[in-house]
């Protein structure tokens, strides 16, 4: 499997285009964390190093191919005294399989600042790396993320709200020593964040059998810096799920409690006719 580094090192093949690279994958389609991350190097490539990345919107087309790489397009739509946005396009064979619109922010910017406080979870070295106790399908998946740590909290020590439809925490990071530059780091965020979100909202639906998953699309915000090499809190919720789509939210945290991204996906969340006629799942687990 490729390295981080490799999957993320988006190379420019004239102005304003670059190539991600492909490599052998255990998924049938792109996973669309790779697609995402090489779409914000690519955009980043373009501005300045006086501004940072405070937020992106990408909308998932098509399903990549993960055998051919992917060509990045990115168009200069704004640079202002303060913020810059760009907007990107990938593309296979022709055809778009992938938007984003990301937003650059001048840095050393000040004004009010407060946070939500991280919930309480089990620190992530008393918790078991349990990939072998997962199902085959799950191992797979862990398998194409061998490089990262994932390390789920146990359903019996969350702290639940009754007014959260679904709730799931997962502890994260990468394995190995990362580079120091901190355009690094959220491009490797941008990738891990697809990692386990959409699981989250089928906590409320244990035997529910999903006939089809993808993500559609997928918005961040970045509010601190932060080390993608530590570990990191995803603190997951799914607010909805209706009409074959499921609504996802994450907050992250690292270990000093600062919560320094947050998360909002919608994925396709298909069942069988026969299965959504059935009773209505438990509003919790």
């Amino acid at each position: 499997m490729a390295t981080i580094e490799e999957i993320l090192q988006v190379e420019a093949i004239e102005t304003d285009i670059y190539r991600g690279p492909a490599f052998p994958s255990l998924f049938q389609r792109t996973f669309g964390g790779q697609v995402a991350g090489q779409a914000l190097m690519s955009a980043t490539r373009t501005v300045s190093d006086e501004y940072a990345v405070h937020s992106l919107h990408g909308y998932f087309l098509r399903p990549g191919n993960p055998d051919k790489p992917a060509v990045f397009l990115v168009d200069r739509i704004r640079d202002g005294r303060s913020f810059a946005t760009r907007r990107v396009t990938g593309v296979q064979d022709g055809e778009a399989i992938f938007m984003m619109s990301a937003s650059f922010h001048v840095t050393g910017d000040v004004g009010i600042e407060h946070q939500d406080r991280m919930p309480p979870v089990p620190p992530p070295d008393e918790l078991a790396d349990r990939v072998d106790e997962l199902p085959e399908e799950a191992r797979a998946i862990f398998r194409e993320w061998h490089q990262f740590d994932l390390r789920m909290v146990p359903h019996d020590k969350l702290a639940k709200s009754s007014y959260f439809a679904a709730q799931q925490r997962v502890w994260f990071r990468h394995r190995g020593r990362l580079p120091d530059d901190q355009v690094f780091h959220v491009g490797t965020l941008a990738y891990m964040s697809d990692m386990t979100l959409l699981g989250s909202s089928r906590v409320p639906h244990p035997d529910t059998e999903i006939k089809q998953a993808a993500s559609l699309d997928h918005a961040m915000w970045f509010m601190r810096p932060f080390r993608a090499d530590e570990w990191l809190l995803y603190d997951q919720t799914s607010p909805s799920a209706a009409a074959g789509r499921a609504l996802t939210q994450g907050r992250i945290f690292d270990l000093q409690g600062r919560m320094v991204a947050a998360v909002t996906q919608e994925g396709l969340s298909r069942v069988s006719r026969d299965a959504s006629a059935g009773p209505t799942a438990r509003p919790d687990r």
